[in-house]
């Protein structure tokens, strides 16, 4: 992998983690109590979730940077007829102003919990409202790290032959599924979207909140693949993941939902087979 690569991991790494981090020290500085809040959390077992899921991202990103880059042979190899028609049209898409552009609703998406705090209802919860969003955004990372880390799939970029062959050859452009940045989008609108509906369940603003965090998340898509950092399907696949990890971490805390449990699991040589497996796992009590 590419230096210039390889820190720009570290740097939106980074960032996610001071975000994130932020969010959840001040859940534990402002309340301890949710107050007429539709969602239960439980101190040690919302800790315990995060800090193992937050371990499977860590493990994710050493796969993501000891990642093997393309040879000059490789490349050239490469032959677009060979892709899928549903992803074949963004073969060679690159624009390094949509690649900036992304970059918007990528960090909007990140502070999506500062949207409540102009309501009562939400600001009285806010220190549980970030609690599930730290545990939403952990989920999703742990999905696309492994995902990226895992799967060699080559970007769109890869085959525009107008390009530097060193980008081309780069480790960091073998990413392309999933779309991280579209899994981010999604996560953070749907959870955006899944509270409001929560605390909100009868206001007629819902179907245009929904609305919303669907069309949030297909622009970071758009700019995702214009930008020649994803195929349509890699897109696909990370908003169908955010928007569940943006769903089901909420859902999963209502009220009356107590017996239902997740949480992050990883396997390693599976009975001697050599087989490793990471990813989250679910109970239920009867």
């Amino acid at each position: 992998m590419e230096f210039r690569d390889l820190k720009n991991i570290k740097f939106i790494s980074e960032q996610m983690k001071k975000i994130l981090l932020s969010f959840f020290c001040f859940s534990l500085v402002v309340t301890t109590y949710a107050q007429d809040s539709p969602y239960t959390t439980k101190a040690w077992e919302d800790a315990a979730y995060i800090t193992g899921a937050i371990g499977l991202n860590i493990l994710g990103f050493t796969f993501i940077q000891n990642k093997e880059a393309l040879t000059e042979a490789e490349v050239a190899e490469l032959d677009k007829n060979d892709i899928a028609g549903i992803n074949r049209w963004a073969a060679g898409n690159y624009s390094e102003k949509a690649d900036a552009a992304s970059y918007i609703p990528f960090y909007a998406a990140l502070g999506m919990p500062l949207a409540f705090l102009p309501s009562q209802a939400e600001r009285n919860n806010f220190g549980q409202i970030s609690v599930l969003f730290v545990e939403t955004m952990a989920t999703t990372g742990v999905f696309y790290t492994m995902s990226a880390g895992l799967v060699d799939k080559s970007r769109p970029l890869v085959y525009n032959k107008e390009l530097p062959i060193s980008e081309r050859t780069e480790a960091g452009a073998q990413r392309s599924f999933i779309a991280g940045h579209t899994a981010v989008a999604a996560a953070g609108s749907f959870f955006a979207a899944k509270i409001f509906n929560d605390f909100h369940p009868n206001s007629k603003a819902v179907p245009y909140v929904w609305g919303g965090a669907a069309g949030f998340s297909v622009l970071m898509g758009y700019l995702r693949t214009k930008a020649g950092k994803h195929f349509l399907t890699d897109n696909i696949a990370g908003m169908l993941v955010g928007a569940a990890s943006g769903i089901l971490i909420p859902e999963l805390h209502k009220k009356g939902n107590e017996n239902i449990d997740v949480y992050p699991t990883a396997n390693f040589n599976i009975n001697g087979t050599g087989i490793n497996t990471k990813g989250l796992g679910f109970s239920y009590k009867f």
